[in-house]
């Protein structure tokens, strides 16, 4: 980054920041909304103080991210494989691309009943609800960047005597890493967004169970410290697949 332009990189987020914390503090001070419903950026403030200090606040951080954590992880490990299949092979595209854009179709917050019915209360339901929402866009999005690897560097390496396992890892792999960083950068997103409604199920902690049970409570402030919270960690994950993405490790793929 230039430095003639690190002022502006800067100071424009901020001056945004500073309308929108304005405009803020103007409607929660006005009469066009219901009392209480919006409250002010100093209650916040204060509740976000008193939830740190308590340590709630950690405590539901860290749930959250433990969840999101496994549910994402769990579909990486399972879509990531079948994507690569799906990309190399037209019978298995042909048999289940149909049935995996039917479900990703489905909003993962319809499963909610049977998670609870299948899994009971704790973790496991809201793990199921993030492993659902991230999986199909991932499988499908796999599926699309291998088969997008020109065919000449399959032949290539078969010319060559590589086997199966050397054509996954030193050619498909590396050619896909681009596009599947990109694709793992939507996914956390999405399972961070879910999380909310995940953890409105079965579960007495998370940053989704501290929203609810602020809005239970009428306590508007605290489901704003939530949403700060949410959106602040949304950011800092983008960032880091960001930085992935941005390797010169990955960046090129098969064009390298």
């Amino acid at each position: 980054m230039s430095g003639s332009r690190l002022p502006v990189r800067i100071g424009l987020p901020i001056g945004v920041g500073a309308l929108l914390l304005a405009a803020w503090w103007i409607a929660s001070a006005a009469d066009a909304f219901p009392v209480g419903t919006v409250p002010s950026p100093e209650a916040v403030g204060r509740g976000f103080v008193a939830e740190a200090r308590a340590g709630r606040l950690l405590t539901d951080v860290i749930a959250s991210l433990y969840r999101v954590g496994f549910g994402y992880v769990g579909a990486c490990v399972v879509a990531i494989p079948l994507g690569l299949l799906l990309g190399r092979s037209r019978l298995a595209r042909t048999a289940l691309l149909p049935w995996i854009n039917f479900f990703r179709t489905l909003s993962p917050i319809a499963w909610i009943p049977f998670a609870i019915i299948w899994f009971g209360i704790g973790d496991p339901p809201a793990i199921f609800i993030l492993f659902l929402a991230t999986f199909f866009q991932l499988a499908l999005a796999t599926a699309g960047a291998a088969a997008g690897v020109p065919r000449v560097y399959y032949r290539v390496a078969e010319d060559l005597g590589l086997g199966k396992a050397e054509i996954l890892f030193q050619v498909t792999l590396p050619a896909i890493m681009p596009q599947l960083l990109v694709a793992l950068r939507v996914a956390i997103g999405v399972a961070w967004m879910v999380v909310v409604a995940a953890e409105m199920i079965a579960v007495r902690s998370g940053l989704g169970f501290l929203i609810i049970d602020a809005r239970n409570g009428l306590r508007m402030d605290l489901v704003v410290v939530g949403m700060i919270t949410i959106g602040a960690i949304g950011v800092a994950l983008d960032a880091v697949f960001a930085r992935l993405a941005r390797s010169p490790a990955v960046r090129w793929g098969y064009e390298r």
